[in-house]
């Protein structure tokens, strides 16, 4: 499929994408994590681009990083530093785990660009007190921006950019619910291109992109096959090759937990509330990662949950090495698993390697 095609290319060769987007004088924001508000970046006039380590060799980012932080966290300094980052104007740093705390100020004080924001968002979601502070954080943050394009971010623009992100939310849930419905009408890798692309390619052509491939899955017929349906569960899984391999042992990916995955596109902002409100609310109430608090259970159960919805046959846990908090919360999760009698493998992985 052609339009699948435009977001291997832009995963390729992310430079390329950047130099697109730099000669529609739009600047660009580099992020990592999915609390980052994409949409109030875009509503200021910026580029939100998510950033994955380029899988070069560590060599700058050894002189700040120990070798026990994940390859992500390295990697992405190592690519700042070596000037393989040099088309960003700007970056964001949500409150996430250690690694990505202490980043945020080796960055802030190594790096070369023009705007720099620290988003400490609440780590306990379920309480007033979060919701409160949760809203104050992101106002500071449109603060922060309105400071750097020097002029207001209307309630306008944030609604605007809140109907262009839901939309392109909206396509990437279809999608990923045709593959469930239709298990093997795409492939592993395409699923895998297609979300990467979508954040970091221009929102404008991705959420005019997105629409078609699900029009075209949607006439298309899936020969029937006995393949186990597989969901998987982790933080990042930048490797295209995992998905091949699944397929090839047997498998076929029908959800996953990921953040580079449905966590990150799952539920939508409402369009017919106050912006700062809405946004806030779907950090709130979306599904938690490690790095956040909302009940004990919470996680294990959505696991379970989304395992049963997909009828699944298995989980597969991708472990980033040296991954704190979800390495704290494996063993639990897999718990909830094994109760159920959803069978379920880890499989830890490094991104300066080959897996």
């Amino acid at each position: 499929m052609k339009e699948i095609n435009i977001f291997y290319d832009a995963i390729k060769d992310v430079s390329m994408v950047a130099s697109k987007i730099k000669t529609k004088q739009k600047k660009i924001i580099g992020y990592l994590c999915s609390y980052a508000s994409e949409e109030m970046i875009y509503a200021a006039g910026f580029h939100p681009m998510r950033l994955f380590s380029s899988k070069s060799d560590i060599v700058l980012a050894e002189q700040h990083l120990q070798a026990y932080c994940c390859s992500l966290v390295r990697g992405v300094l190592e690519d700042s530093l070596s000037g393989r980052l040099d088309f960003l104007d700007g970056t964001v740093f949500p409150h996430t785990c250690d690694s990505m705390q202490r980043l945020s100020d080796i960055w802030r004080m190594n790096g070369k660009y023009e705007f720099f924001a620290d988003v400490v968002l609440p780590a306990k979601l379920n309480t007033q007190s979060a919701r409160t502070y949760m809203k104050d954080v992101l106002i500071k943050f449109k603060k922060d921006l309105e400071t750097a394009i020097g002029k207001e971010i209307t309630d306008a623009d944030l609604l605007e950019a809140i109907k262009k992100f839901n939309l392109i939310r909206k396509n990437l849930s279809k999608i990923y619910a045709i593959q469930s419905q239709k298990p093997g009408i795409i492939k592993g890798a395409d699923l895998y291109a297609i979300v990467k692309g979508s954040m970091v390619m221009d929102r404008d052509e991705v959420v005019d992109l997105l629409p078609v491939i699900v029009n075209n899955l949607e006439k298309l017929d899936v020969p029937q096959k006995k393949a186990k349906r597989i969901v998987v569960a982790g933080s990042i899984c930048d490797s295209l090759d995992i998905y091949t391999a699944i397929e090839a042992a047997g498998g076929v990916i029908v959800g996953d937990d990921l953040c580079t995955g449905q966590r990150w596109f799952e539920g939508q902002i409402p369009e017919d509330e106050n912006p700062m409100d809405a946004i806030s609310k779907r950090f709130l109430d979306r599904i938690i990662c490690p790095a956040k608090h909302f009940s004990p259970f919470a996680r294990g159960e959505n696991l379970v949950s989304l395992a049963k919805e997909n009828r699944a046959d298995g989980v597969i846990f991708m472990m980033l090495k040296f991954c704190d908090p979800h390495a704290f919360d494996y063993p639990y999760l897999k718990e909830f698993l094994d109760r159920e009698g959803i069978k379920n493998l880890a499989i830890e992985m490094d991104d300066q390697q080959q897996n």
